[in-house]
Protein backbone atom coordinates (compact mmCIF):
# COMPACT_ATOMS: atom_id res chain seq x y z
CA UNK A 1 0.00 0.00 0.00
CA UNK A 2 3.06 2.25 0.70
CA UNK A 3 4.63 2.07 -2.22
CA UNK A 4 2.00 3.93 -3.57
CA UNK A 5 2.73 7.67 -2.22
CA UNK A 6 6.63 6.81 -1.74
CA UNK A 7 6.97 8.23 -5.59
CA UNK A 8 10.36 8.79 -7.46
CA UNK A 9 12.43 11.15 -6.03
CA UNK A 10 16.25 12.38 -6.77
CA UNK A 11 18.93 9.78 -6.13
CA UNK A 12 22.11 11.95 -6.19
CA UNK A 13 24.53 10.75 -4.06
CA UNK A 14 25.18 12.97 -0.80
CA UNK A 15 28.55 14.31 -0.34
CA UNK A 16 31.60 13.81 1.94
CA UNK A 17 31.72 16.10 4.78
CA UNK A 18 34.25 16.35 7.46
CA UNK A 19 32.50 17.41 9.78
CA UNK A 20 34.79 20.39 11.44
CA UNK A 21 33.56 21.94 14.78
CA UNK A 22 36.91 23.79 15.76
CA UNK A 23 36.44 26.08 18.21
CA UNK A 24 33.41 24.31 19.55
CA UNK A 25 33.37 22.08 22.73
CA UNK A 26 31.07 19.07 23.93
CA UNK A 27 32.43 18.50 27.09
CA UNK A 28 32.80 21.99 29.23
CA UNK A 29 33.32 21.19 32.62
CA UNK A 30 29.91 22.62 35.07
CA UNK A 31 26.72 23.64 34.34
CA UNK A 32 27.43 24.24 30.81
CA UNK A 33 28.09 20.75 29.70
CA UNK A 34 25.75 18.90 27.19
CA UNK A 35 25.88 14.90 26.93
CA UNK A 36 25.99 13.32 24.11
CA UNK A 37 22.22 12.22 24.77
CA UNK A 38 19.17 12.58 27.45
CA UNK A 39 20.03 10.21 30.29
CA UNK A 40 21.95 7.84 27.85
CA UNK A 41 25.67 8.51 28.74
CA UNK A 42 26.51 8.41 24.69
CA UNK A 43 24.94 5.13 23.82
CA UNK A 44 21.57 4.20 23.20
CA UNK A 45 19.95 2.18 25.46
CA UNK A 46 16.77 0.51 23.14
CA UNK A 47 15.58 -1.79 26.16
CA UNK A 48 14.91 1.02 28.35
CA UNK A 49 12.23 2.62 25.98
CA UNK A 50 11.27 -0.62 24.93
CA UNK A 51 10.16 -1.60 28.25
CA UNK A 52 8.35 2.15 28.65
CA UNK A 53 10.64 3.74 30.17
CA UNK A 54 13.64 6.71 29.44
CA UNK A 55 17.16 6.11 29.04
CA UNK A 56 18.57 5.32 32.12
CA UNK A 57 20.44 7.68 33.98
CA UNK A 58 18.10 11.12 33.20
CA UNK A 59 17.41 13.26 35.97
CA UNK A 60 14.75 14.80 33.68
CA UNK A 61 12.98 11.49 32.34
CA UNK A 62 12.41 9.67 35.37
CA UNK A 63 8.75 8.26 35.64
CA UNK A 64 8.64 8.16 31.61
CA UNK A 65 7.48 5.49 29.63
CA UNK A 66 3.74 4.75 28.97
CA UNK A 67 2.91 7.72 30.32
CA UNK A 68 -0.80 8.75 31.12
CA UNK A 69 -0.21 12.66 32.76
CA UNK A 70 -2.79 13.39 35.31
CA UNK A 71 -3.36 16.33 33.73
CA UNK A 72 -4.05 14.85 29.97
CA UNK A 73 -7.26 16.94 29.64
CA UNK A 74 -4.58 20.04 29.27
CA UNK A 75 -2.89 18.10 25.92
CA UNK A 76 -4.51 17.64 22.92
CA UNK A 77 -1.60 17.36 20.51
CA UNK A 78 -2.02 19.87 17.68
CA UNK A 79 -1.11 19.29 14.04
CA UNK A 80 -0.02 21.80 11.61
CA UNK A 81 -3.06 22.62 8.80
CA UNK A 82 -1.55 21.35 6.41
CA UNK A 83 -1.01 17.50 6.48
CA UNK A 84 2.84 17.00 6.08
CA UNK A 85 2.04 15.14 2.32
CA UNK A 86 -0.70 14.38 0.24
CA UNK A 87 -2.85 11.91 1.85
CA UNK A 88 -6.00 11.83 -0.50
CA UNK A 89 -6.77 7.93 -1.83
CA UNK A 90 -3.87 6.75 0.39
CA UNK A 91 -5.33 5.97 3.20
CA UNK A 92 -9.37 4.41 4.40
CA UNK A 93 -11.81 6.91 4.82
CA UNK A 94 -11.45 6.50 8.94
CA UNK A 95 -7.92 8.20 8.49
CA UNK A 96 -8.96 11.81 9.31
CA UNK A 97 -6.95 14.43 7.06
CA UNK A 98 -5.62 16.88 9.66
CA UNK A 99 -3.21 13.90 10.39
CA UNK A 100 -4.46 12.21 13.36
CA UNK A 101 -5.34 8.61 12.92
CA UNK A 102 -8.81 7.73 14.14
CA UNK A 103 -9.92 3.80 13.92
CA UNK A 104 -7.15 3.49 11.19
CA UNK A 105 -5.54 0.13 10.91
CA UNK A 106 -2.11 -0.14 10.73
CA UNK A 107 -0.80 -2.13 8.29
CA UNK A 108 2.10 -4.78 10.12
CA UNK A 109 5.33 -4.02 7.99
CA UNK A 110 8.12 -7.10 9.20
CA UNK A 111 11.30 -6.21 11.13
CA UNK A 112 14.43 -5.07 9.64
CA UNK A 113 16.34 -8.82 10.30
CA UNK A 114 13.40 -10.18 8.56
CA UNK A 115 13.94 -8.88 5.50
CA UNK A 116 16.97 -9.13 2.51
CA UNK A 117 19.88 -5.48 3.30
CA UNK A 118 19.06 -4.59 -0.26
CA UNK A 119 15.14 -4.09 0.84
CA UNK A 120 15.88 -2.26 4.15
CA UNK A 121 15.99 1.08 2.71
CA UNK A 122 12.26 1.05 0.97
CA UNK A 123 11.47 -0.58 4.57
CA UNK A 124 12.98 2.51 6.36
CA UNK A 125 10.77 5.16 4.07
CA UNK A 126 7.68 2.80 4.74
CA UNK A 127 8.08 2.78 8.65
CA UNK A 128 8.76 6.63 8.40
CA UNK A 129 5.63 7.32 6.51
CA UNK A 130 3.45 5.10 8.75
CA UNK A 131 4.92 6.82 11.73
CA UNK A 132 3.58 10.37 10.23
CA UNK A 133 0.18 9.73 12.01
CA UNK A 134 -0.36 11.23 15.09
CA UNK A 135 -2.85 10.28 18.05
CA UNK A 136 -4.79 12.29 20.43
CA UNK A 137 -3.56 11.24 23.70
CA UNK A 138 -6.50 13.02 25.60
CA UNK A 139 -7.47 9.88 25.65
CA UNK A 140 -5.70 7.32 27.00
CA UNK A 141 -7.89 4.15 26.19
CA UNK A 142 -8.45 5.03 22.16
CA UNK A 143 -6.72 3.74 19.09
CA UNK A 144 -4.37 2.26 22.07
CA UNK A 145 -2.99 -1.41 19.51
CA UNK A 146 -2.55 1.60 17.06
CA UNK A 147 -0.31 3.68 19.40
CA UNK A 148 1.49 0.70 20.78
CA UNK A 149 2.07 -0.77 17.08
CA UNK A 150 3.61 3.15 16.06
CA UNK A 151 5.56 3.32 19.27
CA UNK A 152 7.17 -0.67 18.23
CA UNK A 153 7.85 0.95 14.98
CA UNK A 154 9.78 3.98 16.21
CA UNK A 155 11.83 1.66 18.00
CA UNK A 156 12.98 0.06 15.05
CA UNK A 157 13.26 3.39 13.53
CA UNK A 158 15.75 4.23 16.24
CA UNK A 159 17.66 0.71 16.26
CA UNK A 160 18.20 0.82 12.71
CA UNK A 161 19.61 4.67 12.39
CA UNK A 162 21.67 3.92 15.43
CA UNK A 163 22.71 0.70 14.13
CA UNK A 164 24.57 2.08 10.96
CA UNK A 165 24.16 -0.09 8.25
CA UNK A 166 24.74 3.12 5.69
CA UNK A 167 24.12 6.10 3.96
CA UNK A 168 20.96 7.53 4.27
CA UNK A 169 19.62 8.27 0.62
CA UNK A 170 18.32 11.70 -0.31
CA UNK A 171 14.95 10.11 -0.42
CA UNK A 172 15.25 8.59 2.75
CA UNK A 173 16.74 11.95 4.45
CA UNK A 174 12.79 13.39 3.33
CA UNK A 175 10.95 11.33 4.95
CA UNK A 176 13.09 11.31 7.55
CA UNK A 177 12.01 14.98 8.53
CA UNK A 178 8.89 14.55 7.21
CA UNK A 179 8.11 12.20 10.00
CA UNK A 180 9.96 14.40 12.30
CA UNK A 181 8.35 17.25 11.56
CA UNK A 182 4.85 15.88 11.75
CA UNK A 183 6.00 14.53 15.08
CA UNK A 184 7.37 17.18 17.02
CA UNK A 185 6.57 20.52 15.55
CA UNK A 186 2.98 21.01 17.26
CA UNK A 187 1.51 24.41 19.16
CA UNK A 188 2.16 24.06 22.87
CA UNK A 189 -0.45 23.90 25.15
CA UNK A 190 -1.63 26.98 27.20
CA UNK A 191 0.36 27.47 30.42
CA UNK A 192 -1.00 25.63 33.81
CA UNK A 193 2.25 27.55 35.42
CA UNK A 194 0.01 29.91 37.07
CA UNK A 195 -2.56 29.73 39.85
CA UNK A 196 -5.44 31.67 40.51
CA UNK A 197 -3.71 34.59 42.29
CA UNK A 198 -1.26 35.16 39.53
CA UNK A 199 1.56 33.42 41.38
CA UNK A 200 4.78 32.31 39.19
CA UNK A 201 5.02 28.33 38.83
CA UNK A 202 7.30 27.14 41.67
CA UNK A 203 9.25 24.08 40.88
CA UNK A 204 9.93 23.04 44.54
CA UNK A 205 6.21 23.83 45.08
CA UNK A 206 4.21 22.21 42.16
CA UNK A 207 4.87 19.19 39.95
CA UNK A 208 5.81 19.81 36.34
CA UNK A 209 3.26 19.10 33.62
CA UNK A 210 3.99 16.10 31.49
CA UNK A 211 2.87 15.59 27.91
CA UNK A 212 0.99 12.53 27.39
CA UNK A 213 2.29 11.83 24.11
CA UNK A 214 5.99 11.20 25.78
CA UNK A 215 5.81 7.93 24.63
CA UNK A 216 6.10 8.73 20.99
CA UNK A 217 7.72 12.02 21.43
CA UNK A 218 10.76 10.32 23.27
CA UNK A 219 11.29 7.98 20.54
CA UNK A 220 10.88 10.64 17.86
CA UNK A 221 13.49 12.58 19.79
CA UNK A 222 15.72 10.13 20.29
CA UNK A 223 15.60 9.30 16.55
CA UNK A 224 16.35 13.03 15.35
CA UNK A 225 19.05 12.68 17.75
CA UNK A 226 20.66 9.67 16.91
CA UNK A 227 20.01 10.78 13.06
CA UNK A 228 22.12 14.00 13.58
CA UNK A 229 24.69 12.52 15.46
CA UNK A 230 25.20 9.28 12.97
CA UNK A 231 28.49 9.25 10.63
CA UNK A 232 26.13 8.28 7.91
CA UNK A 233 24.91 11.49 8.30
CA UNK A 234 26.43 13.97 5.57
CA UNK A 235 25.80 17.37 6.68
CA UNK A 236 25.80 19.07 3.20
CA UNK A 237 22.81 17.33 2.21
CA UNK A 238 20.94 17.38 5.54
CA UNK A 239 21.48 21.09 5.73
CA UNK A 240 18.72 21.58 2.76
CA UNK A 241 16.10 19.85 5.72
CA UNK A 242 17.94 20.84 9.00
CA UNK A 243 17.59 24.81 7.68
CA UNK A 244 16.62 28.01 9.40
CA UNK A 245 13.14 26.86 9.63
CA UNK A 246 14.06 24.07 11.06
CA UNK A 247 15.94 25.45 13.88
CA UNK A 248 13.61 27.95 14.57
CA UNK A 249 10.65 25.56 15.28
CA UNK A 250 13.10 23.38 17.45
CA UNK A 251 13.42 26.65 19.60
CA UNK A 252 10.28 27.13 19.70
CA UNK A 253 9.68 23.67 21.51
CA UNK A 254 12.24 24.73 24.21
CA UNK A 255 8.79 26.82 25.79
CA UNK A 256 7.29 23.15 27.26
CA UNK A 257 6.86 22.45 30.23
CA UNK A 258 7.80 19.15 30.22
CA UNK A 259 11.69 19.32 31.31
CA UNK A 260 12.39 15.89 29.84
CA UNK A 261 11.39 17.49 26.37
CA UNK A 262 13.34 20.21 27.09
CA UNK A 263 16.51 18.18 27.99
CA UNK A 264 16.35 16.45 24.74
CA UNK A 265 15.75 19.66 22.99
CA UNK A 266 19.10 20.74 24.43
CA UNK A 267 20.94 18.02 23.35
CA UNK A 268 19.64 17.74 20.10
CA UNK A 269 20.21 21.77 19.09
CA UNK A 270 23.98 21.23 20.95
CA UNK A 271 24.83 18.50 18.45
CA UNK A 272 23.48 20.83 15.67
CA UNK A 273 25.59 23.91 16.74
CA UNK A 274 28.49 21.22 16.49
CA UNK A 275 27.95 19.28 13.14
CA UNK A 276 26.26 22.13 11.03
CA UNK A 277 29.12 25.49 10.98
CA UNK A 278 27.16 27.09 8.88
CA UNK A 279 23.92 27.48 11.19
CA UNK A 280 25.83 28.48 14.11
CA UNK A 281 25.89 32.36 13.81
CA UNK A 282 21.94 32.07 13.10
CA UNK A 283 21.38 29.71 16.30
CA UNK A 284 23.20 33.03 18.57
CA UNK A 285 21.03 35.08 16.92
CA UNK A 286 17.92 33.69 17.09
CA UNK A 287 18.72 32.64 20.84
CA UNK A 288 19.33 36.25 21.59
CA UNK A 289 15.87 36.94 19.92
CA UNK A 290 14.50 34.76 22.74
CA UNK A 291 16.21 36.26 25.71
CA UNK A 292 15.00 39.93 24.64
CA UNK A 293 11.97 38.70 24.42
CA UNK A 294 12.25 37.15 27.68
CA UNK A 295 13.66 40.34 29.13
CA UNK A 296 11.95 42.98 27.97
CA UNK A 297 8.45 42.02 27.24
CA UNK A 298 6.93 38.18 28.59
CA UNK A 299 9.60 37.15 31.78
CA UNK A 300 7.99 33.97 31.00
CA UNK A 301 9.92 30.92 29.32
CA UNK A 302 10.07 27.67 30.44
CA UNK A 303 13.71 26.76 28.55
CA UNK A 304 16.21 29.57 29.72
CA UNK A 305 17.86 27.35 31.66
CA UNK A 306 18.33 24.81 28.82
CA UNK A 307 19.06 27.50 25.93
CA UNK A 308 21.82 28.73 28.77
CA UNK A 309 23.01 25.41 29.35
CA UNK A 310 24.28 25.09 25.46
CA UNK A 311 25.28 28.11 25.29
CA UNK A 312 27.49 27.43 28.68
CA UNK A 313 29.48 24.97 26.60
CA UNK A 314 29.54 27.28 23.06
CA UNK A 315 31.05 30.13 25.40
CA UNK A 316 33.84 27.35 26.83
CA UNK A 317 34.55 26.99 22.98
CA UNK A 318 35.21 30.82 21.89
CA UNK A 319 38.64 31.64 20.27
CA UNK A 320 40.54 34.26 21.63
CA UNK A 321 40.43 37.40 21.43
CA UNK A 322 36.46 37.23 21.85
CA UNK A 323 35.18 38.84 18.77
CA UNK A 324 33.11 42.61 19.13
CA UNK A 325 29.70 40.10 18.43
CA UNK A 326 30.27 37.85 22.11
CA UNK A 327 31.04 40.91 23.57
CA UNK A 328 27.74 42.18 22.88
CA UNK A 329 25.95 39.09 23.68
CA UNK A 330 27.26 39.23 27.06
CA UNK A 331 26.41 43.14 27.84
CA UNK A 332 23.26 42.90 25.85
CA UNK A 333 21.75 39.61 26.60
CA UNK A 334 23.29 37.98 29.68
CA UNK A 335 23.88 40.91 32.20
CA UNK A 336 20.43 41.84 31.41
CA UNK A 337 19.05 38.14 32.44
CA UNK A 338 19.79 39.68 35.84
CA UNK A 339 16.47 41.74 35.78
CA UNK A 340 13.48 39.29 35.72
CA UNK A 341 11.81 38.34 39.04
CA UNK A 342 12.21 34.58 38.43
CA UNK A 343 16.09 34.41 37.48
CA UNK A 344 16.51 31.90 40.32
CA UNK A 345 15.24 29.26 37.96
CA UNK A 346 18.13 29.74 35.77
CA UNK A 347 20.80 31.46 37.73
CA UNK A 348 23.30 28.71 37.57
CA UNK A 349 23.53 28.50 33.97
CA UNK A 350 23.68 32.36 33.56
CA UNK A 351 25.97 32.67 36.24
CA UNK A 352 28.25 29.81 34.57
CA UNK A 353 28.32 31.76 31.23
CA UNK A 354 28.92 35.23 33.16
CA UNK A 355 32.36 33.17 35.13
CA UNK A 356 33.53 31.91 31.26
CA UNK A 357 33.79 35.59 29.52
CA UNK A 358 35.41 36.96 32.55
CA UNK A 359 37.69 33.82 32.95
CA UNK A 360 38.49 34.23 28.96
CA UNK A 361 38.90 37.95 29.20
CA UNK A 362 39.77 39.50 32.38
CA UNK A 363 39.06 43.08 31.10
CA UNK A 364 35.58 42.38 31.30
CA UNK A 365 35.17 42.10 34.73
CA UNK A 366 34.79 45.77 35.21
CA UNK A 367 31.44 45.81 32.74
CA UNK A 368 29.88 42.79 34.18
CA UNK A 369 30.43 44.29 37.99
CA UNK A 370 28.97 47.22 37.28
CA UNK A 371 26.08 45.51 35.09
CA UNK A 372 24.98 43.52 38.30
CA UNK A 373 25.12 46.41 40.49
CA UNK A 374 22.56 48.18 37.72
CA UNK A 375 20.18 45.37 38.44
CA UNK A 376 20.88 44.89 42.24
CA UNK A 377 17.69 44.42 43.32
CA UNK A 378 16.03 46.49 46.14
CA UNK A 379 13.91 44.24 47.85
CA UNK A 380 14.48 40.69 47.06
CA UNK A 381 16.65 39.04 49.55
CA UNK A 382 17.27 35.84 48.14
CA UNK A 383 17.99 37.32 45.01
CA UNK A 384 20.42 39.52 46.81
CA UNK A 385 22.03 36.33 48.18
CA UNK A 386 22.46 34.75 44.39
CA UNK A 387 24.28 38.20 43.68
CA UNK A 388 26.85 38.14 46.05
CA UNK A 389 27.42 34.39 45.46
CA UNK A 390 27.84 35.37 41.85
CA UNK A 391 29.66 38.31 42.98
CA UNK A 392 32.13 36.30 44.78
CA UNK A 393 33.04 33.94 41.65
CA UNK A 394 33.32 36.97 39.66
CA UNK A 395 36.10 38.21 41.41
CA UNK A 396 38.02 34.91 42.24
CA UNK A 397 38.56 35.70 38.19
CA UNK A 398 39.28 39.46 38.51
CA UNK A 399 42.75 40.60 38.23
CA UNK A 400 43.84 43.81 40.57
CA UNK A 401 44.04 46.54 37.71
CA UNK A 402 40.50 45.36 36.45
CA UNK A 403 39.51 45.74 40.25
CA UNK A 404 40.49 48.72 40.96
CA UNK A 405 38.41 50.28 38.20
CA UNK A 406 34.98 48.92 40.05
CA UNK A 407 35.63 48.65 43.43
CA UNK A 408 34.07 52.00 45.20
CA UNK A 409 31.05 51.06 43.39
CA UNK A 410 30.88 47.48 44.46
CA UNK A 411 31.76 48.02 47.95
CA UNK A 412 29.15 50.74 48.84
CA UNK A 413 26.84 48.19 47.60
CA UNK A 414 28.91 44.94 49.57
CA UNK A 415 28.48 48.34 53.00
CA UNK A 416 24.37 48.23 52.15
CA UNK A 417 24.33 44.68 51.94
CA UNK A 418 26.23 44.33 55.53
CA UNK A 419 23.90 46.67 56.85
CA UNK A 420 20.63 44.73 55.78
CA UNK A 421 18.36 43.50 58.60
CA UNK A 422 17.68 40.24 56.67
CA UNK A 423 20.72 37.90 58.41
CA UNK A 424 21.03 35.91 55.11
CA UNK A 425 22.31 38.56 53.06
CA UNK A 426 24.56 39.97 55.62
CA UNK A 427 26.02 36.75 56.14
CA UNK A 428 26.20 36.21 52.80
CA UNK A 429 28.13 39.61 52.15
CA UNK A 430 30.91 38.87 55.45
CA UNK A 431 31.22 35.13 53.66
CA UNK A 432 33.50 37.00 51.05
CA UNK A 433 36.52 37.70 53.49
CA UNK A 434 36.38 33.96 53.40
CA UNK A 435 37.65 34.17 50.01
CA UNK A 436 41.54 34.60 50.41
CA UNK A 437 41.59 36.02 46.21
CA UNK A 438 39.29 39.01 47.35
CA UNK A 439 41.11 39.21 51.01
CA UNK A 440 44.37 39.64 48.61
CA UNK A 441 42.57 42.25 46.58
CA UNK A 442 41.32 43.80 49.43
CA UNK A 443 44.53 44.56 51.57
CA UNK A 444 45.70 46.00 48.13
CA UNK A 445 43.41 48.35 48.36
CA UNK A 446 42.38 48.65 52.23
CA UNK A 447 43.23 52.58 51.86
CA UNK A 448 39.89 53.06 49.86
CA UNK A 449 37.68 50.04 50.95
CA UNK A 450 38.13 50.04 54.27
CA UNK A 451 36.74 53.35 54.61
CA UNK A 452 33.38 52.69 52.72
CA UNK A 453 32.51 49.64 54.69
CA UNK A 454 34.14 50.50 58.37
CA UNK A 455 30.51 51.84 59.60
CA UNK A 456 28.93 49.08 58.24
CA UNK A 457 31.15 46.87 60.21
CA UNK A 458 31.27 48.77 63.65
CA UNK A 459 27.40 49.16 63.05
CA UNK A 460 26.82 44.94 63.38
CA UNK A 461 29.66 44.59 65.64
CA UNK A 462 27.53 46.98 68.10
CA UNK A 463 24.10 45.78 67.43
CA UNK A 464 22.84 43.38 65.00
CA UNK A 465 19.98 41.53 66.10
CA UNK A 466 21.77 38.13 64.63
CA UNK A 467 24.59 35.97 66.56
CA UNK A 468 25.91 34.49 63.31
CA UNK A 469 26.11 38.06 61.75
CA UNK A 470 27.44 39.82 64.59
CA UNK A 471 30.34 36.76 65.25
CA UNK A 472 30.77 37.27 61.86
CA UNK A 473 31.97 40.80 61.78
CA UNK A 474 33.90 40.35 64.55
CA UNK A 475 35.92 38.21 62.98
CA UNK A 476 36.09 40.59 59.90
CA UNK A 477 37.01 43.57 62.28
CA UNK A 478 39.63 41.48 64.08
CA UNK A 479 41.42 40.64 60.17
CA UNK A 480 41.38 44.45 59.19
CA UNK A 481 42.90 45.67 62.40
CA UNK A 482 45.56 43.26 61.73
CA UNK A 483 45.99 43.78 58.62
CA UNK A 484 46.87 47.92 59.11
CA UNK A 485 46.43 49.07 62.62
CA UNK A 486 47.06 52.66 61.94
CA UNK A 487 44.24 52.61 59.30
CA UNK A 488 42.01 50.97 61.23
CA UNK A 489 42.40 53.28 64.25
CA UNK A 490 41.97 56.64 62.06
CA UNK A 491 39.13 54.90 60.32
CA UNK A 492 37.55 54.43 63.82
CA UNK A 493 38.13 58.24 65.16
CA UNK A 494 36.57 59.39 62.33
CA UNK A 495 33.47 56.90 62.54
CA UNK A 496 33.46 58.22 65.94
CA UNK A 497 33.63 61.84 65.29
CA UNK A 498 30.64 61.10 62.61
CA UNK A 499 28.54 59.32 65.31
CA UNK A 500 28.96 62.00 67.67
CA UNK A 501 28.14 64.82 65.47
CA UNK A 502 25.07 62.96 64.34
CA UNK A 503 24.21 62.62 68.13
CA UNK A 504 24.73 66.21 68.70
CA UNK A 505 22.37 66.90 65.58
CA UNK A 506 19.82 64.60 66.81
CA UNK A 507 19.50 66.28 70.53
CA UNK A 508 19.60 69.25 69.31
CA UNK A 509 16.80 67.98 66.81
CA UNK A 510 14.58 67.15 70.27
CA UNK A 511 15.82 70.47 72.20
CA UNK A 512 14.08 71.93 68.71
CA UNK A 513 10.70 69.71 69.43
CA UNK A 514 10.87 70.39 72.81
CA UNK A 515 11.18 74.20 72.35
CA UNK A 516 8.31 74.33 69.61
CA UNK A 517 5.72 72.04 72.28
CA UNK A 518 6.47 74.50 75.19
CA UNK A 519 5.74 77.24 72.94
CA UNK A 520 2.26 75.47 71.42
CA UNK A 521 1.61 74.34 74.59
CA UNK A 522 1.72 78.31 76.03
CA UNK A 523 -0.51 79.61 73.00
CA UNK A 524 -2.93 77.18 74.10
CA UNK A 525 -3.46 78.19 77.71
CA UNK A 526 -3.46 81.87 76.70
CA UNK A 527 -6.12 80.85 74.30
CA UNK A 528 -8.39 79.29 76.73
CA UNK A 529 -7.33 82.75 79.12
CA UNK A 530 -8.65 84.67 77.01
CA UNK A 531 -12.01 82.26 75.64
CA UNK A 532 -12.90 82.44 79.70
CA UNK A 533 -12.71 85.96 80.13
CA UNK A 534 -14.94 86.77 77.21
CA UNK A 535 -17.66 84.67 79.20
Amino acid sequence: MFNKFIGKRSSRKPSKDGNDVAGFTTSAAGPGTVTTGPGSGGVFNPASIRNGGPASGSATARGAGNLVSRSASLFSVQQPAAPPFPMKDKFPSAFTVNGIADAFVFENLPSFRDVPSSERQKLFIKKLNLCCLTFDFADPAKSAKEKEMKRQTLLELVEYVSSGTGKFTESAMEDCFKMISTNLFRSLPPSSRQNANGDSFDPEEEEPTMDPAWSHLQLVYEFLLRYVVSPETDAKVTKKYVDHSFVLRLLDLFDSEDPRERDYLKTILHRIYGKFMVHRPFIRKATNNIFYRFIFETEKHNGIGELLEILGSIINGFALPLKEEHKLFLVRALIPLHKPKCVALYHQQLSYCIIQFVEKDSKLADSVIRGLLKYWPLTNSQKEVLFLGEVEEILEATQPAEFQRCMIPLFRQICRCLNSSHFQVAERALFLWNNDHIVNLVAQNRHTILPLIFSAIETNANSHWNQAVHGLTLNVRRMFLEMDQGLFQECQEKFQEVVGKAKGAEEKRELTWQRLEAVAASKHSTAENISSAVV
